[in-house]
């Protein structure tokens, strides 16, 4: 009888690790799947972009939104990612911004992590190649390209670790467990959809 509750006990236990394998496997496909709808918008953008521009801007709207695909996603690599989610210990914490994770520091210990890098940082392009179309025909690839650094390693990230993280002035814990603010009551941001379109 114990043999049989012995194997029943390494069943129940290969069972609970073959599920979390799965609910893994499954994780990493949705936000990869979300994360390639995003990106995909930046080909969406570009197409309006060029359509509404004249001819002769047309070359220089699609370089605008290279730029912010390759440099904005290289920002965010290096330093914007770790001001929107570099959790610090609780000691560390700041109303500010993240302080871990740069340049993808600490990623193999936790592998989820490369899924929501890549799934945030598509939010954070995209929100650069927004803008490239209210600045189609006013600016020079130069003048953008400073814009795209500011805006995918500094003012994005920022906010977003404002709202997001638990730590930012937007919405924390005060000492009574209490979730608020700087200016009173927390924000409540609905599917992060209100920071990301705020920015």
């Amino acid at each position: 009888m114990s043999t049989l509750d012995e194997r029943i006990a390494t069943f129940q236990k290969d069972m609970d690790a073959a599920k979390a394998n799965y609910n893994e496997a499954l994780d990493t496909i949705w936000m990869l799947v979300c994360a390639m709808l995003v990106f995909f918008m930046h080909s969406g953008f570009s197409l309006l972009e060029a359509g509404c521009v004249r001819f002769k801007n047309t070359q220089n709207i699609l370089a605008k939104n290279l730029v912010v695909v390759t440099v904005g996603f290289l920002c965010w690599y290096v330093v914007g990612y770790p001001f929107a989610f570099g959790a610090p210990t609780a000691s560390e914490a700041t109303k500010m911004g993240g302080a871990n994770n740069f340049a993808m520091d600490g990623f193999f210990d936790a592998k989820e992590s490369f899924r929501n890098w890549f799934f945030q940082g598509c939010f954070c392009a995209t929100g650069g190649t927004i803008v490239s179309g209210a600045m189609a025909e006013r600016t020079q690839l130069k003048g953008f390209a400073t814009f795209t650094v500011l805006m995918t390693s500094v003012i994005y990230p920022i906010v977003i670790w404002w709202g997001w993280s638990g730590n930012g002035f937007l919405a924390y814990t005060n000492d009574a467990d209490e979730s608020v603010s700087a200016v009173g009551p927390a924000l409540k941001d609905f599917a992060g959809s209100g920071l990301v379109h705020m920015v």
